[in-house]
């Protein structure tokens, strides 16, 4: 007997993996090379929960409440892709473990210190941008759509 999906699963489920499309590219383009910086690694956690989300979805809930909380999943992972995309255009500074720091005043010996504990990825660096947009500004304005997804979902009926 093949299972029959109403439209609040059906739409929450597309959300849930196109969360884990986004995974799926990010871990892609690290496994090209790009190293993900702190910041990158905190967008992927609301994903994971999304994509968590739309697999109980898929095993028959139907809840309202679990649309909302994907939404909020979503919204999560937007709104850090936003404060990553301003970290790495220099509009705000970032977490101090991945951006650049003020070096002025400081002796050799706390120079050095601060490079020897310096990340190999920055937060305030654009590693690989398309149409002129970065992976932060990206996964802000996909995570936003999922969100709209996420949303519809909580609000059809079934």
């Amino acid at each position: 007997m093949r299972p029959t999906f109403g439209n609040r699963q059906k739409l929450a489920i597309l959300a849930g993996f196109g969360s884990a499309a986004m995974l799926i590219a990010a871990f892609g383009f690290q496994a090209m090379g790009y190293a993900p910086c702190k910041l990158c690694l905190w967008q992927r956690w609301p994903h994971g929960i999304a994509f968590a989300i739309g697999l109980i979805f898929a095993f028959g809930a139907r809840s309202r409440g679990l649309a909302i909380l994907g939404a909020l999943a979503a919204a999560a992972t937007g709104a850090l892709g936003i404060y990553h995309a301003g970290v790495e255009l220099g509009w705000w500074i970032g977490p101090s473990t991945c951006t650049s720091k003020d070096i002025s005043g400081l002796s050799s010996e706390e120079l050095l210190n601060q490079i020897l504990a310096a990340p190999l990825v920055r937060c305030d660096e654009i590693a690989w941008q398309f149409l002129g947009l970065s992976m932060a500004s990206w996964n802000a304005i996909l995570s936003f759509t999922l969100m709209a997804v996420w949303i519809a979902a909580s609000r059809t009926r079934d």
